[in-house]
C-alpha cells in the first residue's frame, strides 16, 4: 500500500471554527417572530480545512526535513487524533544525528523519508534551511513537542502511553506529568529488557499498547532503533500517531540535565551534551561531525548531488 502523499495528510493553519445554533423560543404574548437569546453556550467545534496545506520542505543529503514549528507539529497531532480510524502515522523527531545515519544508509533513510512528518530536531537542517532562503525556520526540539502537547492534553483530556528508557526515568516522568499536567491520562509505560525481544514477547508488549488504546505513542530508544522499531510494527499498532523522541523521557523526567534554550538556538546542544555524556557522544560529534559537515559542504556548494534513492558512502 502506497504512503500518502503528505499533501494528502498536513495541513496547518488555523482555521475558523463554528458553532451550533440554538433556535430561540418565540414570544408567547406576541405575534411576531421575537426570539429570546439562548441561554446555554454551545461549545465550537472545530472544522478541518477543505484545502491541506503542504508544509515548506528542505533537502539534506537525500533526506527531506519539514519546516514546520512545535505549535504546527501539535496541531497536527491533534487532528490525527481526532481521526482515529486511519492508519497510524509516523513523526521523526531527530537532527544532525538522524540525518547522518540517513546519509550512510539508504534503507534507513526511506524509512525516515515516507514518515508522514520529518520535524527539525536539531540546528542543522534550520542552519540548512536558513541558508536556502527560509528565514523564520526554528528549532522543533521532541522535548518541547512533548511539553506542548501535555499542556493542550491537561485540557483536552489527551492520552499517552510511553515506550522505551528505563524503569526509574519512566516512574520520574509519571511523577512529574501527575503534577504538571493532571488532566492527561498516562495509559500506559514499558521500559523493554536490553537485550532483543523474543517474538511473543514483541507481540505481547504492541497487545498492551493497543489495548490501553493511548492517543499518542511515544518511543524513546534512541535513533535509528526507535524509528525502525516503529516502522517495523506500524501495521499492527492501533494507535493515531507514533513518535520517537530520543532522550526526552529523560529531559522532561529531570534524570538527565537538558541544555539551556539559548544554547540548542545558537546551535551548541551538541557540545553541551558532550560534556554531560562525553563517553556517550565522543564518537558522534568528533567522527561523525566532520563527517557530516564536509558532504554537506558539497552538496551545498554543489560539487555532489544527494536524492533520496542514492546509495551514499561515507
Amino acid at each position: 500500500m502506497a504512503t500518502p502523499r503528505i499533501s494528502e495528510e498536513l495541513h496547518f493553519r488555523n482555521t475558523p471554527a463554528d458553532c451550533q445554533i440554538l433556535k430561540g423560543k418565540k414570544s408567547p404574548n406576541s405575534n411576531q417572530n421575537t426570539f429570546h437569546a439562548p441561554k446555554k453556550i454551545i461549545k465550537k467545534r472545530p472544522v478541518m480545512p477543505d484545502n491541506p496545506i503542504t508544509p515548506a520542505a528542505v533537502n539534506v543529503l537525500g533526506s527531506r526535513v519539514h519546516l514546520v514549528t512545535v505549535a504546527d507539529t501539535v496541531d497536527q497531532i491533534e487532528r490525527w487524533i481526532a481521526d482515529r480510524n486511519a492508519p497510524c502515522r509516523r513523526i521523526i523527531v531527530t537532527g544532525f544525528h538522524g540525518l547522518w545515519e540517513a546519509h550512510k544508509d539508504a534503507s534507513y533513510r526511506a524509512i525516515l523519508n515516507r514518515a508522514e512528518l520529518w520535524v527539525p530536531d536539531g540546528i542543522a537542517p534550520v542552519w540548512i534551511a536558513r541558508i536556502r532562503g527560509h528565514h523564520n525556520v526554528r528549532r522543533a526540539p521532541g522535548t518541547e513537542i512533548m511539553n506542548e502537547f501535555f499542556r493542550r492534553a491537561n485540557r483536552q483530556k489527551y492520552s499517552s502511553y510511553f515506550y522505551g528508557d528505563t524503569d526509574a526515568t519512566l516512574a520520574k516522568l509519571r511523577y512529574k506529568l501527575s503534577g504538571s499536567s493532571p488532566g492527561h491520562r498516562i495509559a500506559g509505560a514499558f521500559s523493554p529488557p536490553f537485550r532483543p525481544l523474543t517474538s511473543q514477547e514483541d507481540q505481547d508488549a504492541i497487545d498492551r499498547i493497543n489495548t490501553a488504546r493511548p492517543d499518542v505513542l511515544w518511543v524513546g530508544l534512541g535513533a535509528p532503533r526507535q524509528d525502525r522499531w516503529i516502522h517495523e510494527r506500524l501495521p499492527r499498532l492501533k494507535v493515531p500517531v507514533a513518535i520517537g523522541v530520543g532522550a526526552a523521557f529523560s529531559f522532561i523526567a529531570g534524570t538527565v540535565q537538558r541544555c539551556p534554550e539559548w544554547v540548542g538556538s545558537m546551535g551548541f546542544e551538541w557540545a553541551y551534551r558532550f560534556a554531560k555524556e562525553p563517553k556517550k557522544l565522543w564518537r558522534r560529534d568528533f567522527i561523525d561531525g566532520p563527517r557530516f559537515v564536509f558532504h554537506l559542504g558539497m552538496e551545498l556548494a554543489g560539487l555532489r548531488k544527494y536524492s533520496e534513492r542514492s546509495t551514499n558512502s561515507e
